[in-house]
């Protein structure tokens, strides 16, 4: 019989189709391998450079198999936490303290990813609003009117050279949760959380679910971005196996099983991306965005 993990992400890591098929749509069945980034940067050494894996959401999107929105429409999840110790391994076991201690003053997304995040942060976080960035860095993408618009703006980040430079922030902790996932603040006490593609390097995710519904208030949103890009020495080992559109799903799983999360949804917010009766030729023919996509994943505090 098949383990609640294998029958999560059958296909990914059996090939079966059959075990596959009853919790995922039929247009996550495709497993491919990170490919090096065109945007990254060839003066930092290997073991920094950030990796981009195939991006199929607007390719399945166009072929009319499936959209980011679909993924998380109907999940049926299994009983228990499906996934195992070994998920959560990453090629770099060092202390993550080592590899963070160089400061990367640089986004790690293209403009329009970081546009398009900046607009649905403006359209989704209500003024006066208290807003916890964790993964944070020298930059949290807020609209620049934050600054006036709303409350306490706290970052959680693991370079403290970063976090002095991001101006969006009122406050900032130094602290990596994949060894401390307990959040230094005290229960409700944000009415958004906010992660930017760096879900992918927590190898503790359920806990830190767990934490951020604990600090959020009644009604508070979890907002997690992520884009086709990631550091792949220090990813998990699940996330360099499956797709962007799987990611979604495991994304997803982590508020289900974290708890007192309404059921989450997924928006696909990626500039570019190709509309009806689009007329760029590439993006006609085989469904592509003209740049880093943007996907979101949200879930609201019960």
């Amino acid at each position: 019989m098949l383990s609640a993990r294998a029958s999560l992400l059958g296909a990914v890591f059996l090939g079966s189709a059959a075990a596959f098929s009853p919790l995922l749509p039929a247009g996550l069945r495709t497993s491919l391998s990170p490919r090096v980034s065109p945007a990254s940067s060839s003066f930092l050494p290997a073991s920094s450079r950030r990796y981009t894996p195939p991006s199929l959401v607007t390719m399945a999107a166009q072929r009319g198999q499936i959209t980011v929105e679909d993924v998380l429409a109907n999940p049926k999840w299994p009983e228990e936490w499906p996934f195992s110790d070994s998920d959560f391994k990453r090629m770099d076991e060092t202390d993550d303290e080592i590899f963070y201690d160089t400061p990367r003053l640089v986004y790690h997304i293209d403009e329009g990813a970081v546009a398009a995040l900046t607009e649905y942060y403006a359209k989704t976080i209500k003024p006066k609003s208290d807003i916890l960035d964790i993964c944070s860095s020298w930059v949290s993408h807020f609209p620049k009117v934050f600054t006036e618009t709303m409350g306490r703006r706290a970052g959680l980040g693991m370079n403290a050279a970063e976090l002095k430079e991001n101006k969006q922030l009122t406050e900032f902790q130094v602290q990596n949760l994949n060894l401390n996932s307990k959040l230094p603040y005290e229960d409700d006490s944000f009415d958004a959380v906010t992660c930017v593609v760096s879900v992918d390097y927590l190898i503790k995710p359920l806990e830190v679910f767990k934490e951020v519904q604990r600090v959020l208030r009644p009604g508070g949103v979890f907002i997690v971005s992520q884009s086709n890009r990631c550091f792949a020495t220090k990813a998990i080992q699940i996330w360099l196996n499956t797709n962007d559109l799987e990611h979604v799903f495991i994304i997803g799983s982590y508020f289900h099983y974290a708890g007192g999360f309404k059921p989450p949804k997924a928006l696909d917010i990626s500039p570019g991306k190709p509309k009806e009766g689009d007329k760029n030729p590439l993006a006609s023919m085989f469904g592509m965005s003209m740049g880093d996509p943007m996907i979101i994943i949200q879930g609201e505090k019960a």
